[in-house]
């Protein structure tokens, strides 16, 4: 196997691309758990399936691996405070958070762009991360400004073009 190329360079390159903002969400007996992502994209069309990446040592992760199930919000412009509150670590991330279970409990957070429930499909070995490809269970959306995350910086997207 060929080495991958200098890990310093390989976050600079990437963080050239747009990614959606996202909070993972699940709950387990102590509560609510949540986590920001930018490794959120569709898998496939039928079935509905989406996938995520997380941190091999996540809580969050442990928690899916026996839940089998977790929710994305996708983030609205203005739900920074969303991102940076999920990205830190420890337990107290939904301290104060106004949320709303659904789907069976997963928590979803107010005024997201969307929210999608997923039954977890596979958990496949990535790096240092592992794959959680979600069978898509419940979605929901509402008109409003991505916010997308670039060269370490919040945005929100110019106007379309025609």
């Amino acid at each position: 196997m060929s080495e991958s190329v200098d890990p310093e360079l390989f976050r600079r390159v990437l963080g050239t691309v747009a990614a959606p903002v996202s909070v993972v969400t699940s709950h387990g007996d102590d509560g609510p758990h949540g986590t920001t992502v930018s490794s959120f994209c569709s898998l496939s069309l039928r079935p509905s399936m989406v996938l995520v990446a997380l941190d091999r040592s996540s809580d969050l992760l442990a928690l899916i691996e026996r839940s089998g199930r977790y929710g994305i919000n996708v983030l609205a412009r203005g739900q920074e405070r969303f991102a940076e509150r999920f990205a830190r670590k420890g337990r107290d991330k939904f301290d104060g958070v106004d949320w709303e279970p659904e789907h069976g409990g997963l928590p979803r957070l107010p005024g997201v762009q969307a929210w999608l429930a997923c039954e977890v499909g596979e958990l496949l070995p990535g790096g240092d991360h592992v794959i959680a490809t979600g069978l898509v269970v419940g979605a929901d959306y509402r008109e409003a400004e991505p916010l997308v995350y670039q060269e370490r910086t919040f945005w929100a997207l110019a106007e379309p073009r025609g």
